[in-house]
C-alpha cells in the first residue's frame, strides 16, 4: 500500500479522523493528513488532542490553503482518500469540483484518477440538497460512509463506538486494524457476559 490521504474537516466527529491517524500509522501505512481550520478550532473543543499532536501521528502534514502541495496531483501515488469527518461544506466542494482548498483539490484528484475515496459525512437530519450532492459524489465514484453507530459487537464505551466506524472504513481499503468484533463472531458467551456488565 503506497499511503491514504485523510482530510479532517469541521463537522463535529473530529475523533474519528484522530482515530483513523492513528489505526492507519499503528499498522504501517502512509499517511498524508490535511486539516481544514474549522477541524482545528473542533479539535480543540472537541478533543484533549492539539493540532501539533495530530500532525506528528501522521507520516506527512499540508497547508489546506496550499493547493500546489503534492497531494493535488495525480501523479502522487495514493490509494485513496477519506475525509473522516466531512462537513456539508466540503461535500458539496467536492460534488460540484469546487476545488478552493487542498482537501477538496485531493478528493477531486482521488476521483479523477478513479481511487476509492471515503466521505463520512457527518450531518443529521438531511434535507433533499444534502441527499442530491451525496448522490452526484456517489455517481462520481465516491463512498459515503456515515459515521453510523452499530451495536451488534456490544460496545462498552465510546472508544468502542468510534473504533467501529474506522474499522468499517478500514475495511473498504481491505484493511483490517482489528478495532471492533465482527458480526458472527459474537457468541453466546460474550453476549452474556457483556450484558451482565
Amino acid at each position: 500500500m503506497s499511503g491514504i490521504i485523510i482530510g479532517i474537516t469541521g463537522a463535529t466527529g473530529v475523533i474519528y479522523g484522530v482515530r483513523a491517524v492513528e489505526a492507519l500509522s499503528a499498522m504501517g501505512v502512509e499517511t498524508h493528513l490535511v486539516v481544514t481550520s474549522s477541524a482545528a478550532r473542533n479539535l480543540a473543543l472537541e478533543t484533549d488532542y492539539t493540532v501539533d499532536q495530530l500532525k506528528s501521528m501522521a507520516s506527512a502534514f499540508y497547508d489546506v490553503n496550499d493547493v500546489g502541495e503534492a497531494i493535488a496531483s495525480g501523479s502522487f501515488k495514493v490509494d485513496g482518500m477519506v475525509v473522516m469527518p466531512c462537513s456539508i461544506k466540503t461535500l458539496s466542494g467536492i460534488a460540484n469540483s469546487f476545488n478552493y482548498n487542498l482537501l477538496i483539490r485531493a478528493a477531486d484528484v482521488t476521483l479523477k484518477e478513479r481511487r476509492r475515496l471515503v466521505l463520512a459525512v457527518r450531518e443529521t437530519p438531511l434535507h433533499e440538497g444534502h441527499l442530491e450532492l451525496m448522490t452526484k459524489v456517489t455517481r462520481m465514484g465516491a463512498v459515503i460512509m456515515p459515521p453510523v453507530p452499530a451495536f451488534y459487537h456490544m460496545p462498552r464505551t465510546i472508544d468502542d463506538l468510534i473504533d467501529q466506524t474506522v474499522g468499517k472504513m478500514l475495511d473498504l481499503f481491505s484493511l483490517d486494524g482489528h478495532l471492533f468484533r465482527r458480526w458472527g463472531s459474537v457468541d453466546d458467551a460474550m453476549v452474556a457476559e457483556a450484558r451482565a456488565k
